[in-house]
């Protein structure tokens, strides 16, 4: 299984230093990208293969999904996205890691994030003793260039999401919830995408030796700015069809009872057609529904059952008093 790394925040002592950085651009000069050694891995052979690959993880995707998943993979292009809260965009990151054997590193997105919380931070702590350690052994003025360089070395170093991608790829990058973020951080995403280099001025620019496969995701809340969306290959994933769906939780829990699966699925597709819901379930709540039922040994689903377990589909309160009138309805036998 991959390793996840997450990271969603970094030192508030550092956002001044990190300014310089943010801002520096990379080296016009360095070389280009390596091509992956990816490319010719079978399962990345076609699109069946890689939708293939996937189902054998438990990610079942369709032709649109697979095939955008497939020429991000090809064309070295960062994958966009979009749809609603439950419907798989993080899981398909997950599947992909887990199918390429390579480490997950995620960012997670938020209101007011910086460039700096998604580059890399200083061990302030660690400088400081450093500091005091140079200052008891009665170190001469004349070697403040030297302590400085000691003190910005890269044993100080905190590397942050994009600054560990863009070093240990190839790997997957997962940034998640990009609508969350700002304007400032889309555009300095905008650049690292472009260039796959940032520069830190104590140490210098760092470069992919090949883009990391890099999956964002936006439950659009609202709109990103065309050149970000420009940058990225993009898909909308739906909620999921009947047939699907059913298939999605027969693969990911083929403990649930058959019978049941099929229940909540339908049950779960109506919700979404019939009732004007705030927030509708997606396939991850329909999966922590169906195991919650499972859970309690439930092998039919009635209106009884059905309203007292309601909160592992159903986040909303508004929503929840309006599905319990209508179960009645949709469990009648």
């Amino acid at each position: 299984m991959p390793t996840v790394r997450s990271e969603v925040a970094g030192s508030p002592y550092t956002r001044a230093m990190q300014a310089d950085a943010v801002s520096a651009r990379p080296d016009p000069d360095f070389p280009r990208l390596e091509v992956s050694t990816e490319r010719n891995n079978p399962m990345f052979a076609s699109p069946d293969s890689l939708a293939e690959a996937l189902a054998g993880t438990g990610y079942l995707a369709d032709d649109g999904l697979a095939t955008v998943s497939w020429l991000a993979h090809r064309l070295e292009r960062p994958l966009l996205l979009e749809g609603e809260p439950g419907t798989g965009k993080t899981a398909l990151a997950e599947a992909v890691a887990e199918l390429l054997d390579k480490p997950l590193i995620r960012l997670q997105c938020y209101e007011g994030i910086e460039a700096s919380q998604a580059l890399y931070d200083w061990d302030f702590p660690r400088q400081i003793l450093h500091l005091r350690a140079v200052e008891a052994l009665g170190k001469e003025a004349s070697d403040a260039t030297e302590l400085e360089s000691e003190l910005f070395a890269e044993r100080f170093l905190q590397p942050r999401p994009i600054l560990r991608a863009l070093r240990e790829a190839p790997c997957v990058l997962l940034i998640d919830e990009v609508d969350r973020a700002d304007d400032e951080f889309e555009a300095f995403l905008l650049e690292v995408l472009s260039t796959w280099a940032v520069t830190i001025p104590e140490l210098g620019t760092i470069k992919a030796t090949q883009p990391p496969f890099t999956v964002l995701t936006s439950n659009r809340t609202r709109e990103l700015h065309d050149a970000l969306k420009r940058r990225c290959l993009y898909h909308w994933i739906e909620h999921p069809g009947l047939e699907r769906e059913l298939a999605i939780v027969r693969t990911r829990l083929p403990e649930v009872d058959e019978s049941l699966a099929n229940q909540v699925v339908h049950v779960v597709q109506r919700l979404r057609a019939e009732e004007d819901l705030v927030k509708p379930p997606g396939v991850a709540e329909t999966l922590d529904w169906a195991r919650a039922l499972d859970a309690l040994g439930v092998s039919q689903l009635d209106p009884e059952v059905a309203a007292s377990t309601l909160g592992a589909a159903i986040k909303y309160r508004e929503d929840a008093e309006r599905v319990r009138v209508a179960l009645d309805r949709m469990l009648a036998r």
